[in-house]
C-alpha cells in the first residue's frame, strides 16, 4: 500500500467513525505511539547504518590515511589522555558493555592509585540522539534548504540529515579520499543519492556553495580550533535544551550543539 492508498482507507475509516468520537481519533493518531514507532524507524536506519560502518573501522574510526590536525593553544592547554569513540557507531549501552568487558574504559586516572578521575572519550560524531535533537528541535524546516556539513568523516550528519529533515540537499565536504569513498558507499545502499551529495573537497576551495548555504554544520570547529577572537563573525543563539528524546537523552550532551548565526 503506498501513501495515496492509505489516506484513501483512512478517509474512509474515518466516515465510519461516529462524529462524536472523530476528535477523539485524531488525537490518537497524534499523540499515541505510532509517533514513537516512525521515530525509532529513523533510528533503526542510522543503527543498521552504524553497524555497517562498524564493520569497515576499527574501534577509534581512525584510519591510517588521516592528517593530523594543528591545535590551538585551547587544545594544547587541555593536553590530556584521550581516546576517539565515534558516537554515532557506539551507543551508551555498546560502550557500557565494551567497559564491562574490559575493552574499553570511560576514565583516567588523574592521581595514579587514586580516585580522582576524568572523562577519557572523545567523539567525532553526533550520536543518533544528538542528530534527532539537532534535526527535530533546534533547526527549523529545512524543505528547499541546502545544508552542508564541513569534514562530514562518516556521514553522520548527512544521513541523520536524510531521515529527520526534508533538506533538499544535504553536502559533506571531506578532505579524505578514504571517508569520502566509504560515505559515498553508505549513500548508494540505502539509496540515500537523490538529496545527499560527498565531495572530495576543501572547504577553503568552496566559496560559491558555502554562499548558497542555508545551514552549515561544523562539529568541534570554535572549541578546539578557533581563538576566541577569531569567533567575531558569528552571533550566538539562544537554544532550547529541555527536551525529551528517549531514554538515550543526554542533557550535557545536546548542551554541547550551539546554533550561531552568521554576521
Amino acid at each position: 500500500m503506498n501513501c495515496v492508498e492509505a489516506k484513501l482507507e483512512l478517509q474512509q475509516l474515518l466516515n465510519k467513525v461516529s462524529p462524536s468520537e472523530v476528535r477523539k481519533l485524531l488525537d490518537w493518531i497524534k499523540n499515541s505511539e505510532l509517533d514513537h514507532l516512525l521515530l525509532d524507524n529513523n533510528k533503526v536506519i542510522l543503527q543498521n547504518i552504524a553497524d555497517d560502518l562498524r564493520a569497515r573501522l576499527p574501534p577509534d574510526a581512525m584510519l591510517p590515511s588521516e592528517t593530523a590536525a594543528h591545535h590551538k593553544s585551547q587544545m594544547q592547554q587541555r593536553a590530556r589522555p584521550t581516546v576517539h569513540v565515534d558516537s554515532f557507531l557506539y551507543s551508551d549501552e555498546q560502550m557500557d558493555t565494551l567497559c564491562e568487558e574490559g575493552a574499553m574504559s570511560r576514565n583516567y586516572c588523574l592521581s595514579c592509585g587514586s580516585f580522582r578521575t576524568a572523562p577519557l572519550f572523545i567523539s567525532h560524531s553526533f550520536s543518533a540522539t544528538e542528530l534527532q535533537f539537532l534535526f527535530q528541535n533546534l533547526l527549523p524546516d529545512l524543505s528547499g534548504r541546502t545544508l552542508v556539513d564541513v569534514g562530514s568523516r562518516l556521514g553522520a550528519v548527512l544521513y541523520g540529515g536524510y531521515v529527520y529533515s526534508s533538506a533538499s540537499r544535504l553536502l559533506g565536504l571531506e578532505l579524505n579520499e578514504d571517508f569520502v569513498r566509504l560515505q559515498n558507499d553508505i549513500v548508494h545502499k540505502y539509496k540515500f543519492s537523490d538529496r545527499v551529495q560527498v565531495l572530495h573537497a576543501d572547504v577553503c576551495t568552496q566559496e560559491v556553495l558555502l554562499n548558497s548555504t542555508d545551514v552549515l554544520i561544523m562539529n568541534n570547529v570554535f572549541e578546539y580550533f578557533m581563538e576566541s577572537s577569531e569567533q567575531v563573525w558569528v552571533e550566538e543563539l539562544p537554544v532550547d535544551y529541555d527536551v525529551y528524546l528517549g531514554k538515550d537523552t543526554d542533557p550535557e550532551a545536546l548542551r554541547q550543539i550551539h546554533l550561531y548565526r552568521i554576521l
